[in-house]
Formats: structure tokens, C-alpha cells, sequence
């Protein structure tokens, strides 16, 4: 499935192939405790670690998009269905989306 990955360390949101569902999603983002937020009204969601600020360190780096609380550590933009138990390629694109990211 085509998704995309934020990381806030190299602050770069770049394009991937989500294999394996829900654990490719993990995979990517480094952890097993995943939580996700919609991020607009196509069913694309964004995938975090569930944990995120409760791991990282004051001053580690951080991105948002839009307006939804700032995340640290990865993050992986996919379409979904289901409230995110159903996953699909994005529909978002690419130069939209990294319109849509701040890094902190």
C-alpha cells in the first residue's frame, strides 16, 4: 500500500510501501503500541507510536500536521477504513502532504 513516512529527526516526509497491514505500519514507525488520528475527511490517518510522550526526551524532535497535537518519533500517513483497522494506499499526495507538516 502507498503511504508515507515522517520523521522529524531527518525532517523529511517521503514516500513508502506499507507491506504487511497494521504490522508494516509498526515496522515503520519503530513500535507496537500504535495509536492513529484522521487526518481529513478521505480516510487517510496518521500512525504514531501510542507511547510517543511518554518516550522521548524534553527537546526531542517532533512534527505535526495540521493542527493535531505535535507527535515525537515517527509516523506513517496511509488510507484507511474502519477507524484505521482497515488500511488502503493514501490518498493524499505527496507535495500536499508536506504542505501540511510542520517539524518542531
Amino acid at each position: 500500500m502507498r503511504g508515507f513516512l515522517i520523521d522529524p529527526a531527518a525532517r523529511s516526509v517521503a514516500a513508502v510501501d506499507v507491506a504487511g497491514g497494521l504490522d508494516g505500519v509498526r515496522r515503520l514507525i519503530g513500535f507496537a503500541t500504535v495509536d492513529s488520528d484522521e487526518i481529513d475527511e478521505n480516510g487517510d490517518r496518521l500512525f504514531f507510536d501510542e507511547e510517543c510522550f511518554i518516550r522521548s526526551a524534553p527537546g526531542s524532535p517532533r512534527f505535526r500536521v495540521d493542527n493535531l497535537a505535535p507527535v515525537a518519533g515517527k509516523g506513517v500517513v496511509i488510507g484507511s477504513s474502519a477507524q484505521g483497522k482497515e488500511l488502503a494506499d493514501a490518498v493524499i499526495g505527496l507535495a500536499q502532504l508536506q504542505r501540511r507538516v510542520t517539524f518542531t
